[in-house]
């Protein structure tokens, strides 16, 4: 099946020229005028994706996507005005997998898109397959548990002290790659690699503000939580301890 797109913007020209292109792509694709609108189709039908102005009337992108994260975990995209770096970072902050600034080429959308969906690939073909695997008595194939700490990429599940944490695809495939070798220090430009394909540029500040969330969301379940370490001038390491 195609994958689904759903596009949300108060500028009917940006909506019109970006389905035609995804279209053309072979995405299935659709649009909102409003955030107000979407949130209440999301609740119906979610999509493989999201792209979200983050100026609108009714309901901004910023509160869309808030409202989205206490639902749902999938990527979403943010477009923001050239100068609005403050919206970037927050977007980043508030769980948005990547942003793209205004204006913008439908190609550069359409790269970003299918980078983000070539990452999520791998856990749906492991979904698929949980059942067989399960059926086969394998139930821990590929779980890595370090202390409190349990992911299973087959399911795409993070548990702590077995409270189920909630992560986006980004905010997962960090995780993932610090907790591989618990003490071995990854630099933001290993996380940025593991994170990004080689054709997305972000910055030192994009990894950052995952990692703030992912600390965030532990701390919501254990304000003790501590287990992601930095080290100024570095990068970070998961420590078990």
């Amino acid at each position: 099946m195609a994958p689904k797109i759903t596009l949300v913007d108060d500028d009917q020209n940006i909506l019109a020229s970006v389905s035609i292109a995804l279209e053309a792509e072979g995405f299935d694709v659709t649009t909102y005028g409003n955030g107000s609108d979407a949130l209440e189709a999301f609740a119906v039908n979610q999509p493989d994706l999201a792209v979200l102005d983050i100026k609108m009337p009714r309901m901004d992108g910023m509160e869309l996507l808030r409202r989205l994260r206490e639902k749902y975990n999938f990527p979403v995209i943010f477009l923001t005005s050239k100068d609005d770096e403050i919206d970037e970072m927050l977007g980043l902050k508030m769980g948005a997998d990547d942003y793209i600034t205004k204006p913008f080429s439908g190609r550069l959308l359409i790269e970003r898109i299918k980078t983000i969906l070539r990452r999520i690939e791998a856990v749906r073909k492991y979904n698929a397959q949980s059942k067989d695997v399960l059926a086969q008595g394998d139930e821990e194939k590929g779980v890595i548990i370090r202390g409190r700490l349990k992911i299973d990429p087959l399911r795409h599940v993070c548990e702590w002290a077995g409270q189920d944490v909630k992560l986006t695809v980004t905010e997962f495939l960090i995780l993932e790659a610090l907790c591989h070798r618990p003490g071995h220090v990854k630099s933001r430009d290993q996380l940025m690699d593991i994170a990004y394909n080689d054709d997305v540029y972000v910055d030192d500040r994009t990894i950052d503000s995952h990692i703030k969330r992912l600390r965030k969301k532990f701390r919501n379940v254990d304000p003790e939580f501590d287990g992601i370490e930095t080290l100024y001038g570095v990068g970070y390491r998961y420590s078990e301890s």
